[in-house]
């Protein structure tokens, strides 16, 4: 069942995501060759902490026999696609980090990504992270009472296309509110279905995952990190949105 959210629980989940939005702020001159992954996830979790906040993912109960989620952040390096622990990798020039966070306030979540390029990297890297925010942003647009789910997934997939890229299918967004994870699903490409229509009072985390060949991926022996199949790189963009009756609120950007 879809909860819609009324204006105080929106503003409840938009106070929750300032939190996301300072953390990228920072990360944007924190991230940079030579940092480990556990160093930045350390400084996440410290942040998050000093708001009066708790990390939605620190815990979090995942895929059978994975354990909960160890750490505030998921870091994902190269042919990483989600749920990268953090670690003693460094950071090296030419490498591109995705960053998931999500920041639980009040009781409510906001969740989102941001992929950085750290120090120079290629120009087909460069392509890749840009498609993945222009994906969400193309989608954004479509995010309007009484159009569906897939409209929102169509115009994902065939942006990501037309660029020569290819979309992941195996994971998806979802909705989002006092739950990390609600319905409704919001797949990133097309689907039989043209899933719910889009109400006022709907959140949703929706988050391209654009990979730079197959769109084909695996699990690592720890039961969380996603790579690629190929081993080329993946994008991730994501943000918490609320479908009003005018204009889309995205929750995780001032």
């Amino acid at each position: 069942m879809i909860h819609l959210k009324s204006a105080g629980e929106i503003d409840k989940m938009r106070k929750a995501g300032e939190v996301i939005c300072l953390i990228f702020e920072k990360l944007e001159d924190l991230v940079q060759p030579g940092i480990t992954t556990a160093e930045i996830d350390r400084l996440v979790l410290e942040w998050i902490r000093k708001k009066q906040a708790i990390p939605s993912f620190l815990g979090y109960e995942g895929p059978a026999g994975a354990g909960p989620y160890p750490a505030s952040i998921c870091a994902s390096v190269n042919e990483e696609v989600i749920h990268g622990i953090p670690g003693l990798r460094r950071l090296e020039d030419g490498d591109i980090l995705s960053v998931d966070v999500g920041v639980c306030l009040q009781d409510y979540h906001a969740d989102a990504a941001r992929t950085f390029e750290i120090g120079k990297t290629n120009a087909l890297a460069h392509q890749l992270v840009e498609t993945a925010k222009q994906c969400f942003f193309r989608a954004l647009e479509q995010a309007r009472e009484g159009n569906r789910i897939s409209d929102l997934s169509e115009t994902i997939q065939k942006h990501a296309e037309e660029q020569g890229f290819s979309v992941v299918r195996k994971y998806i967004g979802h909705g989002i509110g006092r739950n990390l994870h609600e319905p409704p699903d919001v797949p990133n490409y097309r689907t039989r279905s043209r899933g719910p229509l889009l109400a006022a009072g709907m959140t949703l985390a929706m988050e391209p995952m654009i990979n730079e060949g197959t769109e084909d991926v695996y699990t690592l022996e720890n039961g969380w990190t996603v790579v690629t199949r190929d081993h080329r790189l993946s994008a991730h963009y994501e943000n918490t949105i609320a479908i009003t009756r005018n204009e889309p609120l995205v929750l995780t950007i001032h």
